[in-house]
């Protein structure tokens, strides 16, 4: 999130356009992995793709709603964590 302006309403008016690209990239990624149904793809490299996506949308919700851009380390460590499930997860859709 970038630095705040010195001005109360600015600060408002950037917050609000941080959110609103934030949801806009969570529409975006819904939306693609619910187009992804349609596409006729092998169902184990479907799912490899809805794990990605998935794993995108989170990382959007930690970084803006949960604000961990501020803390990247914390970004960095719950990410980690996450790919870490999303793989243990596949890994068993596999089996």
């Amino acid at each position: 999130m970038p630095a705040a302006p010195s001005f109360p309403k600015y600060w408002r008016r950037a917050l609000h356009n941080s959110l609103t690209r934030a949801w806009l990239t969570l529409l975006v990624l819904s939306v693609a992995s619910a187009l992804l149904t349609v596409l006729p793809i092998p169902p184990a490299v479907l799912a490899g793709c809805i794990l990605v996506l998935a794993l995108a949308k989170c990382r959007v919700i930690l970084a803006c709603y949960l604000d961990l851009v501020n803390s990247p380390a914390w970004l960095r460590g719950v990410t980690m964590v996450l790919t870490g499930f999303a793989i243990i997860v596949f890994a068993l859709y596999l089996i």
